[in-house]
């Protein structure tokens, strides 16, 4: 019988802050744990962070640990939900943009989606690379050097990008693939 939970027992990280775009966290939430993956929020301080929804502030999500007491080898991916907000308070926080290179650096997927982009340049990951992004920010892309590709997902090693909430579905099966590829080959 076909395994229904590709991802059990591994365990996933969502970064974010106030103002993430509210579909572009609780969609691959949801996803990853019907996958079978344990999930995890972290951010810039423990409590409640707010989403976006539309022209106002959505709902809140518990935050289960502080950005700068994640140990990157408890978690078997990083996800960067987008929104306006939400990257340009993590980009300028210098323990985020840190484990984002970590993770890359050992070799784990990242997934940014919409705006999150920002914090994968602010990263020095996007030199070399075929992103996509959010329409607002295709410029920044370029300008960091990246190849900017017009498509619902992008996938480039570790680092898997999509342009905006109509391409989660593609983004969630994006990242559950590479997640059950990396366990496959080990």
């Amino acid at each position: 019988m076909a395994n229904t939970e590709p991802l059990a027992s591994q365990r996933i990280l969502i970064m974010a802050t106030d103002g993430f775009e509210q579909s572009e966290l609780e969609v691959p939430l949801e996803r990853l744990q019907d996958a079978g993956a344990d999930v995890d929020i972290a951010s810039l301080q423990l409590g409640d962070i707010t989403g976006w929804d539309g022209d106002d502030w959505g709902d809140e999500i518990e935050v289960d640990l502080k950005i700068g007491d994640v140990k990157i080898d408890d978690y078997a991916a990083l996800v960067l939900p987008g929104g306006q907000i939400n990257p340009d308070l993590l980009r300028v926080d210098d323990a985020a943009v840190a484990l984002i290179r970590d993770f890359a650096a050992a070799g784990k997927p990242v997934a940014a989606i919409c705006h999150a982009p920002w914090l994968l340049i602010e990263a020095g990951l996007a030199r070399g690379k075929r992103l996509t992004s959010y329409k607002s920010i295709r410029t920044d892309v370029v300008n960091a050097g990246a190849d900017f590709v017009d498509e619902a997902v992008v996938v480039d090693g570790n680092i898997i990008t999509s342009r905006c909430p109509d391409d989660l579905p593609a983004f969630c099966d994006a990242i559950v693939a590479a997640l059950a590829e990396r366990r496959v080959e080990a």
